[in-house]
Parts: C-alpha cells; sequence; structure tokens
C-alpha cells in the first residue's frame, strides 16, 4: 500500500473523528437498508465520547488520520459484544477491518476476560458476513435491533483468534 496504517488503543481526543468517520461509513448501510435511523448515524457525540473512555475502542490510523474504528465491551453473561466496526470507503479492501477486529478481540479476551464474542451485523451486508466468516465467526440466529433492523448475530470462542491470525 506505500503507506502503513496502525493500529492502537482510542484516546479520548480521537472521539471527534471516530464519531464523522462512522458517519461516513455507515451511509452506505443506510443506504441499503433504507433506514437513516440506524444507530451508528444517530449516535451523538457525547456518547462516542463515553464509548471511548469506558469500552474496549480500537482505532487504525494513517498518519493523524483515524481511517478506522471497532468497539467492544463485556455483556452480562461475559461474551463480548463487538460492534461499528468501520473503515474509510477508499481504504477498505486491504485487511484493515479483520486487522481492527483482532486488536478488539485480543484485548476483550486478555485484559477483561472474554469466553466468546458476539457480533450483529445487517442481514444483507454482505461485505462485513463475508469478512466475519473469514476471521472464524458462525450465524447463531439472527435478532430485531432497537432500530427495526432484522440484524444476523454472529459469534465465535475466544481463544480462536490465535489459530487463524
Amino acid at each position: 500500500m506505500g503507506m502503513s496504517v496502525i493500529i492502537s488503543g482510542a484516546a479520548e481526543q480521537d472521539a471527534e473523528q471516530i464519531f464523522r468517520l462512522q458517519y461516513l461509513c455507515f451511509q452506505s448501510e443506510a443506504a441499503l437498508y433504507g433506514n437513516y435511523r440506524i444507530d451508528p448515524l444517530v449516535q451523538t457525540l457525547d456518547s462516542v465520547r463515553q464509548e471511548v473512555e469506558a469500552d474496549c475502542v480500537f482505532v487504525a490510523r494513517l498518519g493523524d488520520e483515524v481511517v478506522g474504528s471497532v468497539r467492544g465491551r463485556i455483556t452480562e453473561d461475559g461474551s463480548a459484544a463487538i460492534g461499528k466496526l468501520c473503515v474509510h470507503p477508499r481504504l477498505q479492501g486491504h485487511g484493515i477491518g479483520a486487522r481492527l477486529l483482532r486488536a478488539a478481540e485480543s484485548a476483550l479476551e486478555e485484559e477483561r476476560g472474554a469466553k466468546k464474542f458476539r457480533l450483529f451485523t445487517g442481514r444483507r451486508s454482505e461485505g462485513n458476513l463475508r469478512l466475519y466468516r473469514r476471521v472464524g465467526y458462525e450465524t447463531v440466529g439472527t435478532s430485531k435491533g432497537a432500530d427495526g433492523m432484522e440484524m444476523t448475530v454472529l459469534e465465535k470462542p475466544a481463544g480462536a483468534y490465535a489459530a487463524t491470525a
């Protein structure tokens, strides 16, 4: 690629860039479903700031620019919910999404004791589904989001990422 994208933990000052990036990235998803009320588009900057503070948030940087992001947190049952994975449209297809996922998974497992990873994606989001299956996730069911979206639920046991890395 001739330039190196660095994956690291998100800092407080990244919140605004994550907020803008997410708004840009999820437009295509919204268009796919004709639903512009999906969570990544209506989330407030304050809410993004809170997630950066409390959750396990990673960013991909190209120089000073945040070009990718992912969040993860431990849920009541001890599994890790991973979400809002996004990569800038001009940098998609270079494996950045997979690297972000791997960073979040290993941090959630090693620092927060996750036994299993779970993520949700829109049923028609073929690119996302392909990526998740390639890195070891399997469909375990469907669920309806608060925004009315029909989501596919995927899971993968912790400890599996080392084998696929």
